[in-house]
């Protein structure tokens, strides 16, 4: 088999990013059905998916796919009635994100506080510079035990700020809806340089890519100084084997 100069430097990606696989929690084998072998669809299914709204999903996405444990995640729209919304008519849904999870390597409780510690609860009708409802915070539950920790949490979060309310809601999950493929990874498709490592990959596979959603938090500044590090390196080192014409191109 040759192997292309493009596709030996996604490898030797691939390879390096798996030195530091424990940390990143990134996980090879994704996507298709054909992949899925060797005990690989069995563990698929033994993955949970939590569902928030903190502001933008362009960096609430950022802010979870660096987060050791974190399998791969979402943006989309959820907490209203609209059916099929889009990004310029999602009508009374918020912008939202899907975290797909190892229970195994983090918990619940864990994933809360990564929730509260990134956005500002107590802003009311937007997120930062962002304004409007569809900003709105939610913490969107699937069961009983999922909202008592909710909603332990967020007691726990307005003993912390004293005068100021928490806005938050906790809502039970109804319908989560996708959106559209160009807000996908939002920031690792602003990053031409990470792009070309990653390869082309085809919308949904890319959406649901597992190093497609590290690289998204590494490339918006939001993964860990030691994971940054990491990658770094790893990045910096293919680079220097990688063909100038190459890098005349991103």
């Amino acid at each position: 088999m040759i192997v292309s100069p493009m596709n030996s430097v996604l490898i030797g990606l691939i390879l390096s990013l798996c030195v530091v696989h424990e940390t990143l929690g990134i996980r090879l084998f994704e996507g298709g059905g054909s992949l899925r072998n060797n005990g690989t669809e069995v563990k698929e299914q033994q993955y949970k998916i939590v569902l928030f709204a903190m502001g933008s999903f362009w960096r609430a996405e950022a802010v979870f796919g660096c987060v050791p444990g974190v399998v791969r995640t979402t943006a989309g729209y959820s907490g209203g009635t609209k059916a099929n919304p889009e990004y310029r008519f999602l009508g009374d849904h918020a912008e939202a994100v899907q975290v797909e999870y190892d229970p195994k390597l983090i918990r619940y409780a864990q994933l809360l506080e990564v929730f509260w510690s990134n956005h500002d609860a107590t802003q009311v009708f937007g997120q930062g510079p962002d304004v409007g409802d569809q900003y709105r915070s939610i913490i969107f539950t699937n069961g009983n035990d999922e909202a008592k920790l909710a909603s332990t949490s967020k007691e726990r979060e307005q003993t912390k700020l004293l005068e100021n309310l928490v806005t938050t809601l906790i809502q039970e999950f109804e319908t989560f809806y996708p959106a559209e493929p160009e807000h996908q990874k939002f920031e690792l498709r602003r990053n031409s340089l990470l792009l070309q490592l990653l390869g082309t990959l085809p919308e949904e596979e890319f959406a649901r890519s597992s190093m497609a959603t590290k690289l998204n938090s590494y490339a918006a500044g939001m993964c860990a100084p030691s994971v940054r590090k990491a990658i770094d390196a790893k990045v910096n080192d293919i680079l220097k084997s990688w063909p100038l014409r190459h890098l005349e191109e991103v």
